[in-house]
This record gives structure tokens, sequence and C-alpha cells, in this order.
């Protein structure tokens, strides 16, 4: 169970705060999942059921769970900066870090796993589960970028991942493009699961927690 939630200032030139919830009896090891939240213009923030399910799952399992909200809107540039500072403040601290999104969430998790894999950083992600991905189409010209080969969308950013990754959809979404996302996948041979939910997964929060703890943690142990 959830032993504390403290708040997180994430470092970086923009404003970005998180709640860090701590596992009252924390597995073998040393583990943090980093769960990104849905789109901010459409009422996304870091207390969205899905995020909350996992984290709460987590917390049981013994993993610690770090929700963060994204600054100022900026067009999906500034959103995946923050989620790639949200990775470092892990990596820096954890031993085994995972990445877990929804939705808008989602493709910034792809995208943020995918730079680090592609750039050779010192600590990549240990494990990958998205949920409801969508395939994102970002801004070509974002100031944010330190390379201008980078992916920008979450099909292309699953051929730089060196790391497990799980693609949970549900099978009435018609909200977000999740089909290409789930096929390349399936090409890479990582995992890909379909509930029977729609995007808003209405009554399987429950589960979804349940699926993707199961998935993170046999993967950050």
């Amino acid at each position: 169970m959830t032993a504390s939630s403290d708040p997180v200032v994430l470092p970086g030139a923009r404003d970005v705060r998180a709640t860090l919830d701590s596992a009252d009896e924390p597995a073998d090891g040393d583990a943090v999942v980093v769960a990104c939240p849905p789109h901010p213009q459409h009422g996304g923030s870091r207390s969205d059921s899905r995020l909350t399910a996992v984290s709460d799952a987590l917390c049981e399992r013994g993993v610690d769970c770090l929700r963060f909200d994204y600054g100022s809107w900026d067009e999906g540039c500034g959103e995946r900066l923050d989620t790639r500072n949200a990775l470092r403040w892990a990596t820096d601290r954890y031993d085994a870090v995972g990445l877990f999104g929804y939705s808008f969430g989602a493709t910034t998790a792809l995208l943020a796993a995918g730079e680090a894999s592609a750039t050779a950083a010192p600590k990549t992600p240990n494990a990958v589960s998205v949920l409801a991905p969508d395939r994102g189409d970002f801004d070509t010209d974002c100031d944010t970028d330190t390379d201008r080969n980078i992916d920008r969308d979450a099909v292309s950013a699953l051929d730089r991942i060196g790391c497990s990754v799980q693609i949970v959809y549900g099978e009435r979404d018609t909200t977000v493009e999740w089909e290409p996302v789930a096929e390349r996948a399936r090409e890479r041979r990582f995992a890909v699961e379909a509930m029977p939910a729609d995007h808003f997964f209405v009554g399987q929060t429950a589960n979804v927690g349940t699926r993707v703890t199961a998935f993170l943690v046999e993967h950050l142990h």
C-alpha cells in the first residue's frame, strides 16, 4: 500500500510539479514507474483515474510511482521535454525505472523511451507500458529538440526502443489512432493486449492497474 505521497518539483526550465507515491513495503530492488498523464488541454493531469489506479497497484507490489503534470501547454514540444526530465529525475535516483502513459501520455512515454535508447543515455527505461496510445504527430520544429532527426510519432519511436514494451488498447476505442502503434509493436514482438473497453476504460480502471502493474513489475525486478 502507499505509505506516503510527497510533492516533487522536477528540474528544468518549465514549471513541472509531480507527486511521488512511495510503497509501504518496498520490494527487493529500488524501482519506480514514471506515469505520464493524458492531454492537458482535455483535462489530463497526474490525478487521472487510470494513472492513480496504476500507482495504487504498483505500491501494493512494492514499487514507487512518480505521477507528474506537464508545464504550461507548448504544442507538444514542452510536454515531450517534461517527460524526458521526469525520466531523468527517476533514473538519477532509482536502480530500475519504468514508464507508463495513457493516451497523449502514452505517446510522450514512447517518444521519451525511444530517444533515451537512440542517444545511448547512461540509463534508459527498463520497461514501458502504454494505455490507449495515440500515434501522435509532433511539431518538427520544436526548439527543445537537440537532434532534429529524433522520432516525432509513436510508431517510429517503437523502432528505437531497446527495452520491453507493453501496448494495451480498448477494442472499442475510436478516439485515438492506436491501430498503427499496435501493428508495429506486434511486428517487433512486443506485448500487445486488448481490453473490452472504449478509450476511457470506464469501469475497467482496477483491471488496467492490475494488467499494467503485472507487466512492469515483471521487468523491473
